[in-house]
């Protein structure tokens, strides 16, 4: 009995290795490239089958990786994907992993950006998040190219497609106004 249930061990063992890529197989950026090449449908369309493998594979090669700066840009793509197939659990997770592991890099804004729009405003409908999410943004990276954008989304938030399209187009004949003056 018990030589039965170490032979069944051994093998849901040697299974689940092989399922998650062999025995710790190390991803190298080529690895990382040709995962990126079928993301997307011939036509530009996501992949929604090989998506999720993806995301996984460049999760794969961050944990693989943490000390590297370079791979939070991976850690960005597998957020990013699943920003795109609406799974905001782990769109979150990804999210703030990067931003609790790499807060300095550029990535990190952009994280923020993400989180608040997406995640947040558009798929769980929490506007408080999302302007919590923007605050930081603009409080924590002041310098950021993307604090006007964080800014904007605040002005926005709770507003329907038409109220943002009718202030945009009231904002712009204001600048024409004072253009023609």
């Amino acid at each position: 009995m018990k030589k039965t249930l170490k032979l069944m061990a051994f093998a849901l063992l040697a299974l689940g290795m092989f399922a998650f890529g062999g025995c710790g197989k190390k991803l190298t950026l080529d690895d990382m490239k040709a995962a990126q090449g079928v993301l997307f449908n011939p036509d530009g369309s996501l992949n929604e089958q090989e998506a999720p493998k993806v995301a996984e594979k460049y999760c794969q090669f961050v944990n693989q990786n943490p000390n590297d700066t370079a791979v939070v840009k991976w850690l960005f793509h597998a957020m990013e994907i699943n920003v795109m197939l609406k799974n905001s659990d782990k769109s979150l997770e990804l999210g703030n992993q990067l931003l609790n592991q790499y807060p300095q890099s550029k990535w990190a804004p952009k994280t923020l950006l993400f989180m608040g729009s997406y995640v947040y405003n558009d798929q769980l409908n929490d506007t408080a998040q999302a302007h919590q999410m923007f605050q930081k943004l603009i409080d924590e990276y002041p310098e950021s190219e993307l604090v006007s954008d964080a800014q904007k989304s605040i002005e926005y938030l709770g507003l329907t497609p038409d109220e943002i399209f009718n202030l945009i187009m009231l904002s712009q004949m204001e600048v024409e106004e004072e253009e023609a003056e």
